[in-house]
């Protein structure tokens, strides 16, 4: 293991960054860092392929799960596997269980609830020009085996973030994916669900499941220590508020209403967690002069501007970073980059301490001096990694 300070600068070369930009004067810090998968010892069962990505994580009764998908490509496959593994001390792992269905397979979200361990992930298509989503499945682990999948909840839906907050489960998801490559401007609607048992849901707003409805579609969430909650959401497929994101409160009396500011930024695969009373944010950065999705056009119609949008971002750098949400203005700020570059960030962390979280994340090779382009990254090999974060507390 590197000291933390031997760690910050090589961290920063790899990445691509100078040292500054991996440790933020406030106090957010990169403490260690170890590649997952592949595998330096690969556990019986498991194979993986060219791209490793879509991942989540989960402590779950003394040991830590890890769910990821491997495939030829970052680009929707038949030949996609998902894996999960499971290790006592995140280094040596053991295989649990596989699916294969001919078909891509993502958006893997773990949720341990008493003694239950639950497994969602999204069903797609395999045309790796298309988003095809056919709905979600799940598989528990209890009583020391794992179910076969089975179809819950909405057809179409894609779960994007399950957790559990004081004793309570929530997921969040999306119904209208296919609608956000289409361009076509018809909607997508976020739904917020609650869970008793992992595998059937009802609205958090009894008769409201949708708290959403417009362009925005990977949306997370936190609760506020007086029951507000905050979301970030990506708005790829844009709306009234433009392009980019939508950082949205609700009032703990009202969950079911969100204000929401736009934000130019586009902070693909949001994942949103507090410490203390601080709201963070781990999603994806564009390296450009402004870092913007948004590019203003508004001479082009909607749909035109999606498209304009879709490509230039394609063909820019990407990082994935750690940012802060300001509860009260609904702003976001830029903090550090993790170790990454080219097709980066589907993050996912365990609490590991006060202030301290292993990061789950995947990126493109971080060796090599040229800078690759997101859309180059995708058609690369892809690993896992894992990173100690510690934040202010």
């Amino acid at each position: 293991m590197l000291r933390a300070s031997s760690f910050v600068v090589t961290a920063a070369l790899l990445a691509g960054c100078s040292p500054e930009e991996v440790v933020n004067p406030a106090g957010a810090r990169i403490e260690g860092y170890r590649e997952v998968v592949p595998f330096a010892a690969p556990p019986a069962g498991v194979e993986t392929q060219n791209a490793n990505n879509n991942l989540d994580v989960v402590r779950h009764e003394g040991r830590v799960y890890l769910a990821f998908r491997t495939a030829p490509s970052h680009f929707a496959s038949a030949e996609t596997v998902l894996y999960v593994v499971s290790s006592e001390d995140q280094e040596t792992w053991r295989y649990e269980t596989h699916v294969a269905m001919g078909t891509d397979l993502r958006e893997m979200r773990f949720l341990s609830l008493e003694g239950k361990l639950v497994l969602y992930f999204a069903v797609l298509g395999s045309n790796p020009l298309d988003f095809e989503p056919q709905g979600m499945m799940a598989m528990t682990y209890e009583g020391g085996a794992w179910s076969e999948p089975a179809k819950l909840y909405e057809p179409g839906f894609i779960p994007w973030r399950a957790k559990e907050i004081d004793g309570a489960a929530y997921l969040v998801g999306y119904v209208g994916g296919e609608n956000i490559y289409d361009f076509d401007g018809e909607p997508i609607r976020i739904h917020l669900l609650r869970t008793e048992d992992g595998l059937t849901f009802e609205p958090l707003v009894p008769g409201r499941p949708v708290v959403q409805e417009g362009g925005g579609s990977e949306t997370d969430f936190v609760l506020l220590a007086h029951g507000d909650l905050v979301a970030v959401q990506r708005n790829e497929a844009g709306d009234a508020l433009g392009f980019g994101s939508k950082i949205c409160r609700a009032k703990a009396a009202d969950l079911g209403t969100w204000d929401c500011k736009p934000d130019k930024k586009k902070y693909d695969s949001p994942l949103l967690f507090r410490s203390g009373d601080d709201v963070w944010l781990i999603g994806r950065r564009n390296l450009t002069e402004t870092g913007n999705f948004d590019l203003d056009r508004d001479d082009l119609s909607l749909s035109d501007q999606a498209g304009v949008y879709a490509v230039e971002y394609s063909f820019q750098p990407k990082r994935c970073s750690l940012w802060r949400v300001d509860p009260e203005t609904l702003t976001v700020s830029f903090e550090l980059d993790l170790p990454s570059r080219g097709d980066t960030c589907f993050a996912s962390i365990v609490p590991a301490g006060e202030g301290a979280y292993d990061v789950y994340n995947y990126t493109s090779p971080l060796e090599g001096d040229e800078e690759p382009r997101w859309i180059d990254g995708q058609g690369g090999p892809t690993r896992i990694y894992r990173v100690r974060l510690d934040v202010p507390r």
